[in-house]
């Protein structure tokens, strides 16, 4: 084809490359501001928004509070990516790689960093000794399937949902390149909760906090606006799966955190204990 890219031999970074968050995108690291971040009251110090990687961190932090554990208290802080925040120079010396959440875990003498979502989930669940199974043989599956996520959701949002939601222009090889592989994934989990409960088995884990942010929000049709376009009610143990872990009352105040967008009683921009659910949402807020 006469109009195809023809790659240079030497690839420079010219302008920005089109489509949404073009403007947040750059070929290099590190701060390109200074930016104090907020600190709270509480032991655990999350700058985050309610992206599917975001609400891992927000969902595992409501289900420890909910398990009784009272040290799992957090201040959430929003991190708006469309503006930039997480190239601040605070935030990039907690997250040297300017992605969200990341995390301050002061509960101890020392200050611990946590970044990558995964990560924090791990952190958490060992710190507390919470959703991870103790059993040696039930926890590595749980970490199979943490560890499946973290590797197989770029291929979902980096892939098809850029190529298919927010890339400037459709381009037919990619869609269908990064749909099958989509689809594919749904597959594996669909015949893994076939005989299952929750994906790493009878508990609900770490593991189905993980993947239920990208899978569950994608067979609910948040993700992309493409449930038809995939069908994702052809997977149907993914659904019955999806929708008990969406009934969870932590999981519901979990998705409402580091929100600032869609219905103002969903939106909970800044948590800083159990109270702002019912008095601190957008809603409210506007009254």
């Amino acid at each position: 084809m006469s109009d195809s890219y023809q790659p240079p031999k030497v690839w420079t970074w010219e302008s920005e490359s089109g489509g949404k968050f073009a403007s947040t995108n750059r070929p290099i690291a590190g701060p390109t501001h200074d930016k104090e971040l907020p600190v709270g009251e509480h032991p655990f110090q999350l700058y985050s928004m309610a992206t599917p990687n975001g609400v891992k961190a927000t969902i595992m932090f409501e289900e420890l509070l909910a398990l009784g554990h009272s040290g799992a208290e957090y201040d959430a802080w929003p991190i708006r990516i469309g503006e930039g925040d997480q190239f601040g120079s605070d935030f990039v010396a907690i997250n040297p790689n300017s992605k969200i959440p990341a995390l301050m875990d002061r509960s101890g003498e020392t200050p611990i960093r946590v970044f990558e979502s995964g990560s924090i989930l791990l952190h958490l669940a060992e710190k507390f000794g919470a959703l991870i199974p103790k059993d040696p043989a039930k926890r590595v599956e749980v970490m199979n399937w943490l560890f499946w996520q973290m590797g197989s959701a770029p291929y979902l949002g980096g892939g098809f949902g850029h190529f298919y939601a927010y890339a400037p222009e459709k381009l037919e090889y990619p869609i269908n390149r990064f749909a099958m592989e989509t689809k594919r994934q749904l597959d594996v989990l669909d015949r893994q909760l076939a005989d299952n409960a929750y994906i790493a088995g009878d508990e609900y884990s770490i593991a189905d906090i993980a993947i239920y942010a990208w899978y569950g929000a994608l067979v609910e049709g948040k993700l992309y606006d493409a449930a038809e376009f995939l069908s994702v009610q052809d997977y149907t143990h993914v659904q019955r799966w999806a929708k008990s872990i969406a009934e969870r009352p932590a999981v519901k105040r979990g998705r409402m955190v580091n929100r600032f967008w869609g219905e103002p009683q969903e939106q909970l921009i800044e948590r800083h204990s159990a109270s702002d659910f019912e008095t601190n949402t957008e809603d409210k807020r506007s009254d």
